[in-house]
Formats: C-alpha cells, structure tokens, sequence
C-alpha cells in the first residue's frame, strides 16, 4: 500500500494513550564532569583531544542541566510532556565501572526522578548513551567480552536503587554507533579505527544489552524493557549491480547485524564473512546468541532520514556531515549519494519520511517485538535569535509534523507504535560536531545558558495537547 504524505486536509489523530516524550542524553546536557564523584568517561578523554571535535568543543559544560535540572524539568511540564527520555551516566554512578556507587550520582538520578513524578511525566531511563567510564576503556573497552558482564552488574544496580521511578528501561541507544564509529572509523570516542575491534565490539554490546535485560526484569519484574537500533532505511543511488550490492553491505552491517542476533538468535553470513579474518572479530561462545535473543517488550527506533550510498569502486570511506552519513569503515566500499536538490538538515541529511514508514512497516512484517517507540526523532537548522529576541524554526515544524504523520499513517497500517520522543528537549553538545548543530526545541545560549522556547516548542505543545497534529506540515506559527 502506498502512503501519501503532505495531505493538508487530512488532520492525523493519534490513539489513546499514545505517549509523547522528549529526549537527552547524559554527556550532551548534563555538564558538571569533575563534580560529586564523576570520574571522565571516553567522550571526556576524546573531547579533550586535540582535533577530534568541532573547535575543540567538550560536555564541560553542555546545557548544565546538572545545575539547572528544576528549570528543565519546569520547561517539561510547560510543553506538557507525557515522558522524558534521559540515559544515566555510568562513570557518575559508578565512575571505575565497577565496584560500590557513587551516592551524589544517585542522589541526581533521585532527584530528576522525583522531579518527573511530581510533574506526572513518564520517566523513560537508558542505561548506556555512548559514554563509557574511561576506567573501563583503559582494560579493553567494549571489544573485551568483560565489558559486557561490568554492564550486567551496573544494570543491576541502577535498577535496584532507582527502579521505583522509571516506567520504561532501555538497555543501549545505537549499538551501531557505539561500535563502528567509536572503533572502526574513529569519529566517536574512544576514536578507534579496527574494524576487528568494531566487530568485537558489536558482539559484547549485544552481550551487554543480554545481561543488562536479564538484571533489570531480576530486579523489577514486570518493567517494560527494550533496546534502541538506528536503523536505516538504505537507498543506492541508481539500479547498477555495483550500487545495489553497495547499499545491501550498509544494510548487513547497521541492520542485519543487529537485528538478527536480537531477534533470530543469529549473525547474518555475509557480514561476517566480509569481516572475516580481521582480530579479534566475533568471537560467541555457547549461550550467547540465546541470551542475545531473549525477546524484549519493546524496540525503540531512531530515525533522522534515509541514507543514499553508491559503490565507491576501491576500498575507502567517505566523510559524514555536510556531505551525508558516513563516515564507513573502508571494507563497505561505498560512499554517499545525495542529490542537490533534496531538501537537507543542517548536518547535510536528506529529509524524507517516507525512510520511516518504511522501517516501522518492516518491523511489523517481521512481528519482531510487540511495541514500536519512536525514541529519536528530530532535526538540526542553524537556529537563531531574531532581533525581536525569539527563536523562529518552521524548517523543524514541518520535519516533526511530516514525521508525525508518518507514524500516523504507519499505526493506520497496524504497526503497534506506542509513542514518539522528539530528539531532542533543548540544544546540547552534538558529539563531534560540538555546539555547531541544534537540535532541540528549546535554545540554548551557550555563554549565559539561557532557555529560549523556539517555536516548534509552541507546536510540539499543541500536538501533546491534541494528541494530534494541531497544524498541517507546511504551517507555522507567526
């Protein structure tokens, strides 16, 4: 069935109890990294190494949402938020990544917690957003298979001591990421380039979210829990066999070697064998895949826009950014495709929801989990403050109100998606890219931190309030 989008005279409603949320991630807002016991996770040690992100930018700072957490959580309750996805710092709970906690790290959790619960917001905790404790890098890294079991044990004590509050847990947000940017290509921290190592690593995170799964339904049985893939929807360029075959190798190693092993308790062929011969690889022992597949509640999909790729002839990589996704480890043999016609975001990708129907109506064909959330979802534009002193981005509200619409005309098509986190609540350290990409609905001065709602904060209110696009795709507010 075909869905057409864009219809202004349709007006999209959404079932009842659909949740709406916003997200954040630890490094990227929280700030305060020498504070309380914290101890520096590998986006400290990569951030603070000369070259590795946009102007040297680091999370010192960020949104300083550690010292201004009540003026967040009263912008939450402003925009009506149903939930807040946040990710829980492993090296401010427990800062070597193993051992006793940290009590001031917990006590921030309690407090942002209760802070949710007065404001009747759902909280929706992840366990692990990219920032592993340096401490833990230093004997190996997620490419150690004892990575995986120290993350068994911090799920462990994060559900024990803060369970009573979370509503929905998520193990791990992008495991591609974590992986094959952080090891393979070395954009991301620890800023590794091994395409072994990466394979590793893949495995010990699925092995990671395995034991984090089973310690949280030990400690809160009954607790929701699921795991966020971005998963791409990948298009080749033209309909060449060189093309195609290219596009099918980014979709074995983002998709299907993530995927399978989760939810078919296997490791695609292809994938591996194109890895092959690289140390340390995959390296499963008995019992892995088995606890690798034990079904989750939930799976939560991250999605941005579709990824373009044609066949790069020679092995090599391409850059990310302006130019597309990306970067790719050079055995992929691929590079990015982008049109110059497309409408893009400020990091350069393509705007086209059609990528998402496409994903959620795949999930549900597959029947691989019995609930969809849309856990990110959003754009960057090179936002600003007028002279009249707001914020004005109708570039974000047509995005989120043709992505919304999306999801809409996918739950018409019965796919269980049960809600949608805006990516994301305010303007935050954007990885490698530093301060120079917003994302969020409220801006943030970074010199005096001041929060200033943009005017998509004004729509996405509507819509939580309506529990319906209050407004078409190309309609803004004045």
């Amino acid at each position: 069935m075909a869905i057409a989008l864009g219809n202004p005279a349709v007006s999209t409603a959404f079932p009842p109890g659909f949740l709406w949320g916003a997200g954040a991630a630890a490094y990227q807002v929280e700030g305060a990294v020498r504070e309380d016991g914290r101890l520096p996770s590998i986006w400290d040690t990569f951030s603070h190494t000369p070259g590795k992100t946009l102007h040297g930018d680091t999370g010192d700072v960020a949104a300083d949402h550690y010292h201004r957490l009540e003026e967040d959580l009263d912008l939450m309750a402003r925009l009506g938020l149903g939930a807040y996805r946040f990710s829980i710092s492993w090296p401010r709970v427990q800062p070597e990544g193993r051992g006793r906690p940290n009590p001031a790290g917990l006590d921030f959790y309690r407090r942002l917690l209760d802070g949710l619960a007065r404001r009747s917001i759902v909280a929706a905790a992840t366990l692990y957003h990219w920032d592993l404790p340096q401490a833990l890098q230093d004997r190996g890294g997620w490419p150690a298979r004892d990575t995986a079991e120290r993350f068994g044990e911090y799920a462990a004590l994060v559900a024990r001591e803060l369970g009573d509050g979370v509503a929905l847990w998520t193990t791990l947000n992008e495991p591609y990421c974590s992986a094959w940017l952080g090891y393979g290509t070395g954009v991301h921290a620890p800023g590794l380039r091994d395409s072994g190592q990466a394979l590793a690593a893949t495995h010990h995170l699925l092995l990671g979210h395995a034991r984090a799964l089973a310690a949280i339904r030990s400690e809160r049985p009954g607790a929701p829990v699921g795991i966020s893939l971005n998963l791409a929807a990948v298009r080749s360029a033209s309909e060449a066999p060189a093309d195609r075959a290219a596009a099918d190798r980014l979709d074995g190693l983002q998709n299907r070697l993530f995927c399978q092993p989760l939810f078919e308790g296997r490791y695609p062929e292809d994938v591996v064998e194109l890895f092959s011969g690289l140390g340390p690889g995959l390296a499963v022992t008995p019992g892995d895949l088995e606890a690798i597949s034990a079904p989750v509640d939930f799976l939560g999909l991250n999605y941005y826009g579709p990824i373009w790729v044609q066949a790069a002839g020679e092995p090599g990589g391409t850059s990310g950014g302006e130019d597309g996704h990306g970067p790719w480890v050079p055995e992929l043999r691929l590079r990015a495709y982008r049109d110059p016609g497309w409408r893009t975001t400020a990091m350069g990708w393509p705007v086209d929801p059609r990528g998402l129907v496409q994903l959620l109506l795949e999930i549900h064909r597959r029947r691989w989990v019995p609930a969809v959330y849309v856990t990110e979802n959003g754009a960057a534009f090179h936002d600003y403050i007028d002279p009249e002193g707001r914020v004005r981005d109708p570039e974000r509200i047509a995005y989120l109100a043709s992505h919304l619409e999306a999801i809409g005309a996918a739950i018409a098509q019965g796919v269980p998606v049960r809600g949608y986190f805006v990516w994301s609540l305010t303007d935050n350290f954007e990885w490698a890219w530093g301060y120079s990409r917003r994302f969020g609905l409220v801006f943030i001065e970074y010199g005096t931190q001041r929060r200033i709602p943009k005017t998509s904060f004004e729509w996405y209110r509507r819509a939580i309030a309506a529990n319906a696009l209050p407004l078409a795709a190309g309609e803004v507010f004045a």
